[in-house]
């Protein structure tokens, strides 16, 4: 029998134990106002193999940072169908289904010809099946939130989102996102459906998509932002915690909490398969920058957007 993913929600707030550690306290927003979460998910894409392609090497720690994660406040689990592909969606479900109290987000609208390899494709008959299997690979009636992985350029967009709505009236899907745009495809995506979410690549060393945050803004749209921690290893972040008043916080804690003070209406969905660095992430959650912190860091990381990017996500 499936399970919805929205059944015995409750209300984020006071975690399920006394410990400091853990994500309630990066607050909380509501997808489509009516979908609470902590605006400090987790992002699963690095639960895979080497180039997004097939399973973890070690599926047994996959697990546990999946439901270490959930222990430490996590409520946002992000995926996509093209995660392995498919063996993302799979993981997931071995993990924490059935998802009480959990908002588990997917993509879909790709094919993945092999390791490293990405290709839009927003046919409606493909874009369908891709929601039917994504709802049995993830044991639900419902996904939460269903997020096209990228625009396909030869397929008209209202004809991809008409889809999706028709699924959304069905029941199949509760909230649609994109990912990977521009406000003009926001824009034009609207005209067809709400939009509730916008995934882009975003962070302190990363900041191509400041006008798309400032839009989803104004317009009540959560924006996710994947990928903000970078590669992890960059120079630019490694002096973070030597910053004024933020000695001894790591890199990474510095980032997530400025990106967290960016904007409300942003949720940071850092990636790991490493439990230590899992609880370094989520330790973000209660770090509060001063106003003059926030401008200093974001005056201090220039953005390099000649560097190459992954094209995941």
């Amino acid at each position: 029998m499936l399970h919805r993913s929205t059944v015995q929600r409750k209300e984020p707030g006071v975690p399920t134990n006394s410990r400091e550690l853990s994500a309630h306290r990066s607050g909380v927003l509501r997808i489509g106002g009516d979908l609470p979460i902590h605006r400090l998910g987790y992002g699963a894409m690095r639960l895979t193999g080497p180039g997004i392609w097939g399973d973890p090497s070690d599926r047994d720690n996959a697990i546990a940072v999946l439901r270490r994660a959930v222990e430490l406040g996590v409520d946002f689990i992000d995926t996509a169908e093209a995660y392995g592909p498919w063996t993302n969606e799979e993981l997931i479900r071995q993990a924490l289904h059935p998802y009480s109290g959990l908002v588990i987000a997917t993509k879909g609208g790709g094919i993945r010809p092999g390791p490293n390899e990405w290709e839009a494709l927003g046919r409606p008959g493909f874009i369908r099946q891709g929601v039917e299997t994504s709802l049995r690979r993830l044991g639900v009636e419902c996904i939460d939130l269903y997020q096209l992985h990228r625009i396909d350029p030869e397929v008209p967009l209202a004809d991809t989102l008409g889809t999706l709505k028709e699924l959304q009236e069905a029941g199949k899907i509760r909230h649609i996102g994109l990912s990977e745009v521009d406000v003009e495809d926001i824009q034009k995506a609207r005209e067809t459906v709400d939009i509730v979410a916008v995934q882009n690549r975003y962070g302190l060393d990363f900041r191509e998509w400041e006008h798309v945050i400032d839009y989803c803004s104004r317009e009540d749209i959560t924006f996710i932002a994947w990928g903000p921690l970078g590669s992890g290893t960059r120079d630019p972040l490694q002096a973070l915690g030597q910053a004024e008043g933020l000695e001894g916080v790591s890199a990474t804690q510095v980032a997530l909490a400025w990106l967290l003070y960016r904007a409300k209406n942003t949720v940071a969905i850092p990636g790991t398969a490493s439990l230590r660095h899992l609880e370094e992430n989520v330790a973000a959650a209660g770090l509060r920058l001063t106003d003059e912190q926030f401008k200093q860091l974001g005056a201090s990381v220039v953005t390099d957007m000649a560097e190459s990017v992954p094209s995941s996500e």
